[in-house]
């Protein structure tokens, strides 16, 4: 579905001689999870995020969407899937308006590592083979994955802070 909507994006930005609109291209998605409606219904279900910055208002937009392709314009942050109850949890604790890229994407880290940790439908990052989740920043600059040494870092001290915490609670 990724490449389609890539697709269909670059098909438009040929054919306009300009880029589909961050609100167009919401409205877009919306349209292709309605399409693929017969297919959730019999298990294949696609329910995205899109987040993307809005060159026309100048700031960060973030989407939600339902199985129907009903569209939710998020304003602090947003997740989904069957571990999302919990890393909804995470980011509602931890989140600060303004913080800097560094706390974001610990946040992020933090939030997918207890989604994973609670439900054994998320996946975990895997540091013995360095295969970690994707995280990334938006901004006016554009879009910037977070490392793999950062996302190391960042899961390794999730990990060493939860291991402080199991040392403190059996004193």
């Amino acid at each position: 579905m990724v490449k389609l909507f890539q697709l269909q994006l670059e098909h438009y930005e040929k054919v306009e001689g300009k880029q589909l609109s961050l609100e167009g291209k919401a409205n877009q998605l919306s349209q292709m999870l309605r399409q693929n409606l017969p297919a959730a219904m019999q298990g294949l279900a696609v329910v995205p995020l899109f987040a993307g910055y809005d060159t026309r208002r100048e700031t960060g937009r973030l989407f939600q969407y339902d199985i129907t392709g009903g569209r939710y314009e998020e304003r602090l942050y947003a997740s989904t899937g069957s571990g999302g109850v919990h890393a909804t949890t995470v980011m509602k604790l931890g989140y600060v308006d303004g913080q800097d890229r560094d706390a974001a994407v610990a946040l992020a880290a933090n939030a997918l590592y207890e989604a994973a940790d609670e439900d054994a439908a998320t996946g975990a990052p895997d540091l013995v083979r360095r295969i970690f989740p994707i995280i990334a920043t938006i901004t006016a600059d554009g879009y910037e994955p977070a490392g793999q040494a950062e996302l190391s870092t960042a899961f390794e001290t999730i990990i060493e802070t939860r291991r402080g915490r199991a040392t403190d609670d059996s004193v």
